[in-house]
């Protein structure tokens, strides 16, 4: 990683303001920040709560663990101090959709509290929602959609989250889903009607008078 820090910069404001473009948008940009273990349904809860929110003609973006080390991260490894970086780098760019207004979704294990804090402290208070996907280690491990757990049982991976490294259970979520219990359709009904309450989104209600 660079060891050189930038200096003499100036943040430079436009004249359009996340407020104007939520105003455009009739949404609030926020970050729905998912966390759990390996096979907790992070990706697919994410990608079915895009995917209800599109149907709805929201504007969204999903960022998933996985692509982004294909590219922004792919030079970060599994270290505690590697992850704290994928996180740290994934919380700026999540910081910059919320202020475009869209609603970014995050799907990453992002295992310690302390990394999830700085992401929060991000962004404005009340747009950073977490919701921990509290499927529990057998459950994951049972799933084991990608054989992960197979492979950190047998060592051929290393420092494999909830097998050699830690994963710290967020301690008050906006959300906590039980993934392993519920069916998708109702894990996506939950976060839904969250957004809905926070008027984050128009309810169905509403957005349906506004089209009449």
């Amino acid at each position: 990683m660079a060891t050189n820090v930038a200096s003499n910069i100036t943040w430079h404001q436009g004249n359009i303001n996340q407020n104007d473009r939520e105003s455009l948008l009739n949404q609030k940009g926020v970050v729905l920040w998912y966390t759990g273990l390996s096979g907790s349904g992070k990706s697919t809860l994410a990608n079915a709560v895009e995917e209800r929110l599109y149907q709805r003609g929201r504007l969204t973006y999903m960022l998933d663990g996985d692509n982004v080390r294909h590219g922004l991260n792919k030079n970060l490894g599994f270290s505690p101090e590697d992850r704290t970086e994928n996180i740290r780098r994934i919380g700026e760019v999540a910081k910059l959709f919320c202020d475009a207004g869209a609603i970014v979704m995050t799907a990453f294990i992002s295992p310690y509290k302390k990394d999830r804090r700085a992401a929060r402290a991000l962004v404005e208070s009340g747009k950073f929602i977490e919701i921990y996907c509290a499927a529990d280690l057998k459950s994951c491990e049972q799933r084991d959609p990608k054989g992960l757990y197979e492979k950190a049982r047998s060592g051929q991976i290393r420092q494999f989250t909830g097998v050699d490294a830690p994963y710290e259970i967020p301690e008050h979520p906006e959300l906590a889903i039980p993934t392993h219990r519920i069916s998708l359709e109702d894990s996506v009904d939950w976060v839904i009607a969250y957004l809905e309450g926070r008027e984050i989104i128009p309810s169905e209600r509403d957005s349906q008078q506004s089209a009449g």
